[in-house]
Order: structure tokens, then sequence, then C-alpha cells
């Protein structure tokens, strides 16, 4: 996101920007179209971030446990990469979530809408817009806040986790 102007990343209790974004599955949804179904999480990455790599796992543990397209919570990965680039960290990650592409050569829209500076961000949004939770990095709070909201531990007994990883 080189040259692109900075805004302060949007926080809890703004309203999320819409956007529309190309999917690996050749959808192409509109935030509107994604919060008609119920609240998303949105989750942007790059392929090359070792923090994402850590994460996107256990996002997909909550994915798979509250039921996949049926959970409470709808989860997107929102990749800052290319297609093929974004196929094969999904692959390498055991990612079944949609996933959009959000790329350089579009100008990083919806990225730059939600004042990402680093990854992984995630934003929680409601079906009425609000965003109810942001945050960057890893953050083992926010994915047990979103576990609890669908029901899914997305850590194990006896798994050592830490709190906080920058990203």
């Amino acid at each position: 996101m080189a040259g692109a102007k900075q805004r302060q990343m949007l926080g809890e209790g703004s309203r999320a920007p819409a956007f529309q974004l190309s999917g690996l599955d050749g959808s192409a949804p509109t935030l509107s179209d994604i919060l008609a179904r119920g609240p998303a999480l949105l989750a942007f990455f790059k392929v090359s971030c070792p923090v994402c790599q850590y994460t996107f796992p256990f996002l997909e543990r909550i994915h798979r446990g509250a039921g996949g397209e049926r959970a409470g919570v709808q989860i997107f990965g929102v990749s800052q990469d290319q297609a093929d680039a974004t196929r094969d960290f999904n692959a390498e990650q055991g990612v079944t979530f949609p996933t959009l592409l959000d790329e350089a050569g579009k100008g990083y829209p919806a990225s730059n809408a939600f004042g990402i500076q680093s990854v992984p961000t995630i934003f929680l949004v409601e079906p009425d817009g609000s965003i109810s939770l942001s945050g960057t990095g890893f953050s083992k709070r926010d994915l047990e806040a979103i576990g609890a909201r669908v029901g899914v531990a997305p850590f194990r007994a006896g798994e050592r986790v830490p709190e906080q990883r920058p990203g």
C-alpha cells in the first residue's frame, strides 16, 4: 500500500465502508450482500505474513467448528495478494472459508477504506454495518471472543498460545 494516503484504522462503533471485491470462487460480493446473510468477520492478510500464517488456522477452527456457512458469524479472508498466491496460502493453511481479493493493482480499495496499516487485521461487522470488534496482529482474546459468540473454542486444552503477536 505504499504511496497510499494512510487513514486511521476503523475501530469499534465505526461504520464499515461499502466495498465490492472479487472472490476466489468467481463471485463479486458487496459488503451489503455479505451482511444480508448475517454478521461477518473480515480477516485482512498477506500470504507472506508469518502472523497471518499463525492466525488463519485458528480462524479455520472457528469456521469449521461453528458449521461453516451456517455459523452465527461468517468468516471471510481478505487477501492483499493475487489469486494464485492466495489459493496456495489457503491450501497450505487449510483455509476453507471464502476469500476475497483486495489487490495492489486495484489500489487495495477495502484495505485503504478500513485504514489497514498492518496485517493480520480483523473486523467483526454486524448486519447493520457497524464494527463491533477490530484488531491487528494475533490476539488470543479477540479469537476467544469470536469463538464464544459462535460456541466454538478456537484453542485446544493444553495448547500453548501467546496472548498477542504483533502483525
